[in-house]
């Protein structure tokens, strides 16, 4: 018995999954179990090495680190969306004299790893008379350049995605283009990338961490400082596992923002109709 896409699994094929699976979970099982049983070993859950973190001074600090990062999240998010579709507009210009500049400016940003923007942003202008840069300032200006460059090829893809008659149809009614893209193009194409630039916005959360490499005093800057506290043992290993799943708390809300998003896209007949977009928009992230 098969179906159109793939051959339906015979009682042989079934019995041979069912053993896959149940020593794939063997194995993931013996893997953590070894880990805890060296953290246990290596005496990394004994009080001392977690007492640091029973302080009211230290759960103030680490709320204050979780707001510094959020709020460069947020400061970098809502700039990266504005960065993007300025961009955006400037790459669908007629005019090759906006887009070829914002193509060299779009590709630049996007070949440069946000370290080295951050680490330009803060130890390179200074020297070249730039005095007001903070580690702040130069976290939120690394993620905005990138991430918006990445958003511009995002909303780009999403536009050239659409059918050209709704594009043709606006111009028949006489419409100016920037009225076709504001009332038409744009408004279609940001409801069915919203999946996509979620998923950006949380690689720019994740991103915040590359801070510590210029001071800027979030979680990860946060963790290696109390990581290394030799009064209290080094308790590099129990930081990890608390700064840690603070990150992972918070990439997992977006991240079910995003999939609600998905999944009500996919239940609007509208969004249907410019699916392939998201899958354009998914291939350009890639790349």
């Amino acid at each position: 018995m098969s179906s159109v896409l793939y051959d339906v699994p015979g009682p042989k094929a079934i019995l041979r999954n069912r053993i896959l699976a149940v020593v794939t979970v063997v194995v993931v099982l013996a893997i953590l179990g070894f880990i805890i049983y060296r953290l246990a070993v290596t005496g990394q859950f004994t009080a001392e090495k977690w007492r640091i973190f029973t302080f009211p001074l230290v759960h103030q600090n680490i709320i204050d680190a979780t707001l510094r990062t959020l709020s460069a999240f947020a400061v970098a998010a809502v700039a990266s969306l504005v960065l993007g579709l300025l961009l955006s507009i400037g790459r669908l210009s007629d005019h090759a004299i906006i887009r070829v500049p914002v193509m060299l400016f779009t590709e630049l940003f996007r070949a440069i790893p946000v370290l080295i923007l951050m680490m330009i942003m803060y130890y390179g202008l200074p020297p070249l008379g730039v005095t007001f840069m903070t580690p702040f300032l130069a976290v939120v200006i690394g993620l905005t350049l990138y991430n918006g460059s990445v958003l511009a090829e995002v909303f780009r893809a999403g536009i050239e995605s659409l059918p050209k008659g709704q594009t043709e149809a606006g111009y028949a009614i006489g419409m100016r283009k920037s009225a076709v893209m504001l009332l038409i193009q744009y408004p279609q194409a940001i409801r069915a990338m919203m999946p996509v630039i979620i998923s950006q916005l949380v690689v720019v959360l994740k991103d915040t961490a590359l801070g510590f490499i210029v001071t800027f005093q979030e979680l990860l800057y946060l963790a290696k400082f109390y990581g290394g506290q030799v009064t209290y043992g080094s308790p590099i290993i129990p930081s990890t596992i608390v700064f840690g799943t603070i990150y992972i708390l918070l990439c997992l809300a977006l991240s079910a923002v995003a999939k609600w998003v998905e999944v009500r896209s996919r239940r609007n007949p509208r969004i249907t109709k410019v699916a392939p977009a998201v899958q354009a928009a998914n291939q350009v992230e890639i790349k």
